[in-house]
């Protein structure tokens, strides 16, 4: 019996957005130059994708803090109508040197620089990038209460929250949580079975799964996890004539909460490539047979 094959677009949880069922990130980003940047999100809008994935501290490192959000500030710029083409989603509250902060100034002055250094005036998806356990969730609901209402964002998720952290927060928040984003593969298996995906489907929350190739282990397997994994991967796109990393993002995508894989490559082939995604049609014995291969031991 085969699983039903996930629609291209869809819902961004209890917001009435419309986005596409697979979102491409920046992580990488920043080093592009000004063409290039263009050019991947040129074959992103071939490839179907409108939700793109972003975060103020990308580019912090190599480059420096904001320097993707920068530079896509300089895509909008050059090209303005992309940016009523997408759904635009960005991420704050990591604070180097110090870990986190999501107190109401510092969330209120992100969310401000955010909007100017991509030069837009709203930001369709806004997410705490990782929790601030010293900050109270009241005060984090209010935050956003106000930016929402000053228009500045037009919804609201979070980044690496635990469920706890979910329940807590949505307890205290007049904007309701339409994301949630969690490290999520073929390889990384956690998500599926610690009530993470059962409390995204409770909630209606939209799952971004972040590093949904395992940090690229998908495609150059170390172990012999790794390898057993990619081999019942590669079985399946081969039936389906696509590449072992379109299939780790459809396995990902066949799971009832309908988790929205974050494609990563700056490529635009590997980027137009995600979108064979939806060529494969999933039975249950052969996706099963991926998740016993990532458990390492048979199921129960």
């Amino acid at each position: 019996m085969t699983l039903p094959t996930p629609s291209r677009t869809r819902k961004l949880g209890k917001s009435g957005i419309e986005i596409s069922s697979l979102a491409w990130g920046m992580w990488r980003f920043a080093g592009l130059e000004l063409s290039a940047a263009r050019g991947a999100i040129d074959a992103a809008f071939e490839a179907g994708i409108t939700l793109f994935d972003t975060a103020d501290i990308y580019g912090f490192g190599e480059q420096r803090f904001g320097k993707a959000e920068e530079l896509l500030g300089q895509v909008f710029a050059d090209a303005p109508a992309h940016r009523d083409r997408m759904v635009l989603a960005t991420k704050g509250g990591i604070t180097p040197p110090t870990p986190y902060d999501s107190s109401a100034e510092y969330l209120t002055k992100a969310i401000d620089d955010s909007l100017t250094r991509l030069r837009t005036d709203r930001i369709d998806l806004w997410q705490i990038h990782r929790p601030d356990v010293l900050t109270h969730p009241q005060e984090i609901a209010r935050t956003i209460e106000d930016a929402h209402k000053a228009g500045k964002i037009r919804a609201f998720g979070v980044s690496n929250f635990t469920q706890a952290q979910i329940t807590a927060l949505a307890q205290f928040s007049a904007v309701p949580i339409v994301s949630t984003q969690p490290e999520l593969s073929p390889l990384r298996i956690d998500t599926i079975e610690n009530g993470e995906l059962d409390q995204a489907i409770a909630m209606d929350l939209a799952v971004m799964a972040w590093s949904p190739l395992g940090g690229g282990r998908i495609g150059e397997p170390q172990n012999v996890r790794e390898q057993n994994v990619a081999a019942a991967l590669s079985g399946v796109a081969a039936a389906h004539n696509v590449s072992c990393t379109s299939a780790a993002y459809s396995w990902i995508m066949a799971h009832p909460a309908r988790p929205i894989p974050i494609v990563g490559s700056q490529n635009p082939a590997r980027i137009i490539e995600a979108a064979d995604a939806f060529k494969i049609q999933w039975t249950r014995a052969d996706w099963y047979s991926v998740l016993v291969a990532a458990r390492g031991v048979p199921l129960p």
